[in-house]
């Protein structure tokens, strides 16, 4: 269990002697947990909060959920980046998309992606990418830009409802998403590539059938295997260019109906929706799988009776998306922030398997809806956490840093020096018999400043990959 721990930490540019010295004290490994939130551009749910914005405005609004983020010691934000065949970066494939400025292709002034991975890198916290990769046009009446793949390709373009949809059938659609992925992960340092749920559009069911069904003459068998064949092509690409580089999916929640046993659900995912994604699970094509568990914790979609099924099907860390955004909602009327904070404590003792969860989405935790983000700080997020290896990608160790601690102004001064392939620092201290995890510091950091006088230290050095150092442990004289 994560435990409160009632220390600060403050990051410092200091030097000085020693006043600790090695031991060989065994440490405990340091907290580990995914602690993100979706941040979401289409129709400016998230950010920015509206259209139009400066860039200047557009860049404080992003600081701002950064440093709520960072506030509640979470670790990942995973930022919408291709809405609608669009752009939240400097694209020469797609335009720039219209919810940043009102107009698709109309340049904001700066590059919103690169902002966001430099701001969060600062406080500790990893982006991923995360796109839409077969959607055209969120609706019919939408204005588009004439560089637009609904105008410059209009044979794969299919309608659906409101929709406009790039038919996965054809290899264009397919490759232009990788094509569109694999340039942010060449040119962008994005920490992870994040996929959504909607491979094809939601239809409507009535009596167990979609109406209408997706125009295009396949079976469902046929769409599973375009997406499979697209999840699998990503993967290896991905992983193949920047191992380090986590992929993830958020498929909807519900496998088939009835399965676990007793779950109902009006959409049938692996028909409806092609999305088999119990095979990308088990098959390795993922570095985590965050299925949608946005119901209760009782009821026809038991979460819990879920979220065990899930961590059962592989051995790849499964991350449940969480419905913050329906405390105090239309959507789920009287659900409690009490809900989201037992369902996080639930994820924390589920399967077999790394932990971690997703807010959706980062708007409740700005409004601190029903209180839900001060439970988080006081409760749930109580000391930094590293998010989890990836021991399937990496199976080497950082060097392990020399470390200095002294008394200093405030406290004890913790001083380590640069560990090549690290990324992070992580610090823990021991104050009598228990061991905390205390900072998560960015590779530029090489101090921290911990209250009083710890009776030992540690630091670690962490790579890309999640993986610690050998920690270097020091005993007060």
């Amino acid at each position: 269990m994560l435990r409160p721990i009632g220390l600060w930490v403050m990051l410092v540019g200091m030097a000085g002697a020693q006043s600790y010295v090695a031991s060989r004290e065994k440490v405990p490994s340091a907290a580990r947990e995914f602690r993100a939130a979706w941040v979401a551009c289409v129709y400016n749910i998230d950010w920015p909060p509206s259209r139009g914005l400066s860039a200047r405005t557009q860049q404080a609004e992003l600081r701002r959920i950064l440093d709520k983020m960072a506030s509640l010691r979470m670790n990942a934000i995973i930022f919408q980046v291709r809405p609608q065949a669009d752009a939240v970066y400097r694209s020469g494939i797609e335009p720039w998309s219209p919810w940043l400025t009102g107009t698709m292709g109309r340049d904001p002034g700066y590059d919103p992606l690169a902002y966001c991975i430099q701001q969060a890198h600062a406080r500790n916290i990893e982006v991923h990418a995360w796109f839409n990769p077969f959607r055209a046009v969120p609706h019919k009446d939408h204005r588009v830009s004439s560089d637009h793949v609904s105008r410059t390709h209009p044979s794969i373009i299919r309608n659906f409802k409101v929709h406009k949809w790039m038919d996965p059938a054809s290899s264009f659609t397919r490759q232009r998403a990788l094509d569109v992925i694999m340039d942010v992960v060449r040119r962008y340092d994005v920490d992870g590539v994040h996929i959504d749920d909607y491979f094809y559009p939601y239809p409507s069911v009535v009596n167990g059938r979609a109406t209408p069904d997706f125009p295009d003459g396949k079976s469902p068998s046929q769409r599973r295997n375009y997406v499979n064949s697209f999840v699998r092509s990503m993967y290896s690409k991905v992983k193949g260019t920047k191992p380090w580089v986590r992929v993830g999916i958020s498929p909807f929640g519900i496998w088939k109906p009835g399965i676990p046993r007793g779950t109902t659900a009006h959409i049938n995912a692996y028909e409806h929706l092609a999305a088999d994604s119990r095979k990308w699970l088990a098959s390795g094509w993922c570095d985590y799988l965050s299925p949608q568990l946005y119901w209760r914790i009782q009821g026809p979609q038991s979460y819990t009776l879920l979220l065990n099924w899930w961590r059962s099907q592989g051995r790849r860390p499964v991350w449940p998306g969480l419905a913050t955004s329906r405390i105090k909602s239309s959507e789920d009327p009287g659900r409690p922030a009490s809900e989201i904070i037992n369902q996080v404590q639930l994820s924390r003792t589920i399967g077999k398997n790394y932990v971690g969860h997703v807010h959706w989405s980062v708007k409740a935790l700005m409004q601190n809806r029903g209180g839900v983000t001060n439970a988080l700080a006081k409760r749930i997020y109580t000391h930094p956490a590293l998010v989890p290896p990836m021991p399937w990608s990496s199976k080497s160790e950082p060097p392990v840093p020399s470390v200095s601690a002294k008394r200093a102004k405030g406290g004890t001064q913790v001083r380590w020096s640069r560990v090549p392939t690290a990324s992070k620092y992580v610090v823990q201290a021991r104050y009598g018999s228990r061991w905390n995890t205390l900072a998560v510091t960015h590779g530029g950091c090489l101090d921290v400043i911990l209250s009083g006088s710890p009776d030992a230290v540690a630091v670690s050095g962490v790579d890309r990959f999640g993986t610690t150092s050998r920690p270097t442990v020091l005993a007060r004289k």
